[in-house]
């Protein structure tokens, strides 16, 4: 008996070894859509080869294989579009050549990025390897690069060089997940959004839940809230959440800050409750309970007697706050009173009540004494349509310091998608519900995000100004003469030019704003055992979809009649209980 006892211990151990080291994630192939460039006919001949579906494999009858010549000091290259962005690498098929050949590798979130020379326009190998030289086999395959990219250059380096190349596929890592989520209007482009949102977030999904596929491979937990909700509603639960979190709580010993910003704790105390609320998982929130604790502990005593926060070391919201401190102030006033609201909720399923009751009573202080932070804020002589400046109105409307109407109408509204940013710009469209403005969120979602789309974005970007679209080309093509690269010539910060990420989870905002606010699905208690239905369908005529909840998917369709009023169909497990409220 102790022998077989003996046995099965280390088949379970195998077990979870093997779960541990398996990587997650599969492999898909992606022949290219389009030859965007060639340096030459009379040096690459037969390219259009390169469009066909590939098998990966070399053979000796070296068919419909692309010429690439370089002579005369005359480099031979060629440029390919994959149709959309990609996390991975590609393979390279060749065919008989005399010897291995000499090549050079450029990846590209853009034409202009995949063209460029490392150093122009800040193009660079930053957190990944996208310009680079190497070997190809004579007969054999590569399998080369690991990069986020859409677009990729491939040169023939040397003189009097023959080479035949007969495949390059794009290949693709991703987890393979069912997008248990939908959403579909009588809008095209709010679809195409809602997709695009949840596309980008789910390129992130790797081993971790990264911030950028090209830049950032890493775990931003402040960063990672807009992510989450977008899984939430997308995906359901999956263990790239839970994994990340406890990643960065592992490696940020208390009192230091995540990701050394202070208002990056507090997202993930935020998280936390979110993820609970809506996959109720108490096993798992059990096992943060002494770190949760003891945060809370950190943040309590960064409160000033005056009941206004004293956070010290990375005060930061988002990269276009930087140029508006009093909005900072304005923003870690409000995070933190968020904060306490979201210890008080987690404190009580604790059972922790004692600490529950410091959490309220340190939140209505802070709320009563948050005026002259406001004023500061309002006072501040920034233009409402600045970078940096929306952000602090939105938080503080979101937690109670501002009135809603008074921060959508005098602030967050003025001027329509400017002075949005890619990642607060969620914070300001949840603002923007909580006044009830949803048409006005709604036609800020098709201009701002839309207008990505417009230029050829299939993921959304690290951030993003409409001032910029003016004379600018897309990024699909190579640059005309008199035109400004959107992505070489814009960006700020650490994401000027090429170093500019074209796919940021942080920007995946409108996915849950959309599938919460249009479709109206709200989660009332933990795990959605208690689903609100409150659609807002603004100018469209339908709107349906689904949601993933731990008990299976609701289905809602919301239909608006001739005379205004919307008739609802709705379909939930049995173990949801669906509380209707309609417009």
């Amino acid at each position: 008996m102790k022998t077989i006892t003996l046995i099965f211990l280390f088949i379970a151990s195998f077990v979870n070894v093997l779960s541990n080291t398996r990587d997650p994630r599969v492999r898909e192939y992606i022949t290219p859509k389009r030859i965007v460039w060639v340096s030459n006919e009379q040096n690459i001949k037969n390219s259009q080869v390169l469009l066909l579906d590939g098998k990966g494999q070399s053979d000796l009858l070296d068919n419909n294989v692309c010429n690439m010549i370089s002579k005369d000091g005359e480099c031979a290259s060629v440029l390919l579009d994959f149709g959309k962005e990609i996390q991975g690498g590609i393979q390279i098929v060749t065919g008989q050549s005399k010897g291995p050949v000499n090549v050079r590798i450029r990846f590209g979130e853009s034409v202009g990025e995949a063209m460029s020379e490392l150093g122009n326009k800040r193009s660079s190998n930053a957190h990944a390897i996208r310009d680079f030289k190497t070997v190809l086999p004579n007969l054999g395959v590569a399998e080369l690069g690991n990069s986020g990219f859409r677009f990729v250059r491939i040169d023939l380096l040397g003189n009097n060089v023959d080479f035949h190349l007969k495949e390059v596929r794009a290949i693709s890592v991703f987890r393979d997940i069912p997008y248990k989520g939908t959403f579909r209007c009588s809008d095209k482009r709010l679809d195409e959004i809602w997709k695009t949102g949840a596309y980008t977030v789910h390129l992130n999904m790797q081993e971790y839940l990264w911030d950028g596929i090209k830049r950032d491979r890493l775990v931003w937990v402040g960063d990672m809230h807009p992510e989450v909700m977008t899984i939430n509603t997308v995906f359901g639960y999956n263990e790239v959440v839970p994994k990340s979190l406890d990643m960065i709580r592992d490696l940020t010993k208390l009192p230091s800050w995540m990701n050394r910003i202070c208002s990056y704790s507090i997202w993930w105390l935020i998280i936390q409750r979110d993820w609970y609320l809506y996959h109720g998982d108490i096993e798992y929130l059990q096992k943060q309970k002494d770190y949760i604790l003891s945060l809370l502990d950190l943040l309590i005593d960064n409160v000033g007697e005056d009941g206004i926060e004293k956070l010290k070391g990375g005060r930061f919201l988002d990269w276009p706050s930087n140029k508006h401190p009093k909005a900072i102030n304005a923003g870690l006033q409000s995070l933190m009173i968020m904060a306490m609201n979201a210890g008080y909720e987690l404190c009580m399923i604790f059972n922790e009540k004692e600490k529950a009751e410091k959490c309220k009573t340190l939140s209505d202080k802070m709320l009563e004494s948050s005026d002259p932070v406001k004023q500061e804020y309002l006072n501040s002589g920034k233009r409402i349509t600045d970078p940096g400046h929306k952000q602090g109105a939105a938080l503080m409307s979101l937690a109670g310091i501002m009135d809603p109407a008074e921060a959508d109408r005098n602030i967050i509204s003025v001027e329509g998608a400017k002075g949005f940013s890619t990642f607060y710009g969620y914070y300001m469209l949840k603002a923007m519900a909580k006044a009830g403005n949803y048409q006005g969120a709604v036609d800020i979602i098709r201009e701002y995000w839309g207008g990505m789309l417009d230029l050829g974005a299939t993921t959304f970007w690290e951030d993003f100004n409409l001032d910029w679209i003016e004379n600018s080309s897309r990024i699909d093509e190579i640059v005309p003469e008199g035109k400004n690269d959107i992505h070489g010539d814009f960006g700020d910060y650490c994401y000027k030019g090429y170093r500019h990420s074209l796919c940021h989870g942080w920007a995946s905002g409108p996915t849950s704003w959309l599938s919460e606010y249009v479709l109206g699905i709200k989660v009332l208690e933990p795990g959605c055992k208690v689903v609100k239905i409150e659609p807002h369908l603004c100018d469209l005529d339908w709107a349906k979809g689904t949601f993933p909840t731990p008990y299976g998917i609701i289905s809602v369709k919301h239909t608006k009649a001739n005379d205004g009023t919307v008739k609802t169909e709705i379909s939930a497990p049995d173990e949801i209980k669906v509380i209707i409220d309609l417009e």
